[in-house]
């Protein structure tokens, strides 16, 4: 197996990658907080996407490496003024920038991820800091379209400690023009430094009406779309994930032979629960002082026996070395 055949650590099984994916469902909130920190000349050199895993971080590093360069970076406005401030990250699917971007030969931007390993069988366990050479050597070219150039780390926290350490040098002494944009699951695995120069943008898990639209995007077709969007959490990729190895099927509820398990109104976890009480009512002598049952029999819907009362209290004038049942017989 060479390099080529190996699998992008980027991209989920089943979908279109992120620099394919131009709309960004659910994050309206992260792309303004981008968009009014560019228009109002205050953009910064590094920022940190977080998040759950497959929110959309990756979808916004790429839309946000397309706005960019997609934009002149110094506009005096020439003979008809400066143009409007933009209203979003859209940039146009007909762009030679974004035509390159998709035919994976833009110059302007450098993913640094996951690469081989030492034998090119599989791929590496982390970023190494090979891999952050070649970026630095990236950065020594000269810049086209602009001037400007953007970095994407996906994922940051893949990184080991050298790779790190190297990347923290280019944050603190970063080249003209360039932006880097760091993808992070769980940013406190980074370190402290790398995070106290970074701007963050925090990205939320979607809403049911936001997943829809990301799974109609993302050309996901199956017969239980909504039982996956719930078992998803919010996260699209978590829901496109399962229907590579029939992940739905494997977690909806079955019973102890294997089988599916009954869904109807009157089947299931919730009727069980009623049916037990019901027969918890009947088998029990009185309906008072009884704690309510939370065994695995009630869970599953099985009515149990009540406990069986405790015997009486020993009297006092009992004979000793007898029991208190016993003192009743004797009477």
């Amino acid at each position: 197996m060479s390099a080529a055949d190996l699998p992008d650590p980027t991209q989920i099984e089943g979908a279109a990658h992120p620099r394919d994916t131009h709309h960004l469902f659910g994050q309206a909130r992260a792309e303004a907080d981008f968009l009014e920190a560019f228009t109002t000349g205050r953009l910064h050199h590094g920022w940190m996407l977080t998040g759950p895993r497959g929110v959309g971080k990756a979808t916004l590093a790429w839309r946000i490496a397309r706005f960019l360069l997609t934009r002149p970076h110094e506009d005096d406005g020439g003979l008809f003024g400066a143009p409007p401030p933009p209203a979003s990250l859209d940039s146009d699917p007909d762009h030679p920038v974004a035509r390159r971007i998709h035919a994976q030969s833009e110059p302007g931007i450098f993913l640094l991820k996951r690469g081989p390993n030492d034998r090119e069988t599989a791929l590496s366990a982390d970023i190494r800091v090979d891999d952050v050479r070649r970026l630095k050597s990236f950065l020594h070219l000269s810049s086209a379209e602009g001037g400007r150039r953007v970095v994407i780390v996906d994922a940051a926290d893949e990184m080991n400690t050298a790779a790190a350490n190297a990347l923290l040098k280019l944050l603190e002494e970063p080249p003209h023009g360039v932006t880097f944009l760091l993808v992070s699951h769980q940013p406190a695995r980074l370190l402290p430094t790398i995070r106290s120069r970074c701007r963050e943008l925090r990205l939320a898990t979607l809403s049911a009406g936001d997943m829809a639209a990301a799974l109609a995007q993302a050309e996901v077709e199956h017969p239980t779309l909504e039982a996956l969007a719930a078992l998803a959490g919010g996260s699209v990729g978590e829901a496109i994930r399962p229907t590579n190895l029939d992940g739905v099927e494997l977690r909806a509820p079955r019973r102890a032979d294997g089988h599916p398990a009954p869904t109807g109104p009157d089947q299931g976890p919730v009727a069980g629960r009623q049916r037990h009480r019901q027969g918890n009512e009947a088998l029990r002598p009185d309906a008072v002082g009884w704690p309510t049952c939370s065994c695995r029999a009630h869970k599953a819907g099985v009515a149990v026996a009540p406990p069986p009362k405790p015997p009486p209290p020993a009297r006092a004038d009992a004979p000793a070395g007898s029991s208190a049942s016993t003192a009743v017989v004797r009477r």
